[in-house]
């Protein structure tokens, strides 16, 4: 009897530690479940982490949209740039005649261009002519004193300022008209040939002293001559110095040939006006760059 009942009490004791067991192992599992999920609902977490640090959608597509409205505006420029150098190409204030130059239609104004391939209206002369108040080269009344009213106001201004600091300057040559011009340029072919005398007088009708805007300047430091050598003197260096405060221009500057058609004169001035005369003198540019159309050889 003793013995069934510690063969029974043993029974219960194996069965309560299996029990125990079981129950030990299950809450394990269900530990190491929840620790799983833990890890999981981490991931997750990082994961969203992850993206609220990325760019929010569409703000690619915002910057790609900007480098295309600037590529498109680069376009844009690009076009209107080349718009724009096919109308300086295009002749500018006139429409070329027969003989393939431009015939200007605004030889009035102070902007007015005439050099080898633009030439003035047919029997155009400037209103407005007069002779300004400064000493000359020479004494005898001629057309070549007078100059339009506007540059010979503006002449004497110059003029007064260069005897202020005792720089000494004469007048020598205004106004040409178109028969002058023949008759000197004529004289110029049958001495010199035409092809030199091309690089230094102006064929009829495309001459600036037709304007009237235009005075050659000599002194007596160079024996009222027109030299290059005009440059050395004290007038010379003074007139390219300053000519600009007073609305002139070196019509034809040094090293500049390949571009105004004409060689290097010092002496030759060219009422433009004081605001653009001072941007073609700051930036060293000729009239024809200047104004945007450049200087091509018309074909003989």
């Amino acid at each position: 009897m003793k013995l069934r009942v510690m063969l029974l009490l043993l029974m219960v004791s194996v069965i309560g530690f299996g029990c125990q067991q079981s129950f030990n192992f299950s809450d394990e599992k269900d530990a190491e479940q929840q620790d799983n999920t833990e890890e999981v609902d981490e991931d997750s977490e990082e994961s969203q982490n992850e993206l609220s640090e990325q760019k929010p959608v569409g703000e690619g597509d915002e910057e790609n949209n900007k480098n295309g409205e600037e590529e498109t505006s680069e376009q844009a420029n690009d076009e209107e740039g080349s718009d724009e150098k096919a109308q300086k190409d295009e002749p500018v204030h006139g429409e070329k005649n027969e003989e393939g130059l431009v015939v200007v239609d605004n030889p009035e104004s102070l902007e007015v261009l005439v050099n080898k391939q633009r030439k003035l209206p047919d029997g155009y002369q400037p209103e407005n002519l007069v002779v300004p108040d400064v000493p000359f080269s020479f004494e005898e009344d001629a057309e070549k004193k007078q100059m339009r009213q506007v540059a010979a106001s503006a002449l004497e201004e110059l003029f007064q300022a260069a005897q202020q600091e005792e720089v000494e300057l004469l007048a020598a040559s205004g106004y040409r008209s178109f028969q002058t011009q023949t008759y000197l340029y004529e004289s110029y072919v049958e001495k010199d040939g035409q092809e030199a005398a091309d690089r230094y007088s102006a064929r009829p009708g495309t001459s600036e002293h037709q304007t009237g805007l235009t005075m050659d300047l000599t002194s007596a430091e160079m024996a009222f001559q027109l030299d290059q050598s005009f440059k050395n003197t004290t007038g010379g260096a003074w007139l390219a110095d300053h000519a600009h405060e007073f609305g002139f221009i070196i019509r034809y500057p040094e090293g500049k040939e390949d571009i105004t058609g004409y060689m290097y004169e010092p002496w030759h001035i060219r009422y433009v006006g004081k605001e653009m005369a001072t941007e073609i003198y700051e930036e060293n540019l000729t009239l024809e760059e200047y104004l945007g159309y450049g200087y091509e050889e018309v074909e003989e």
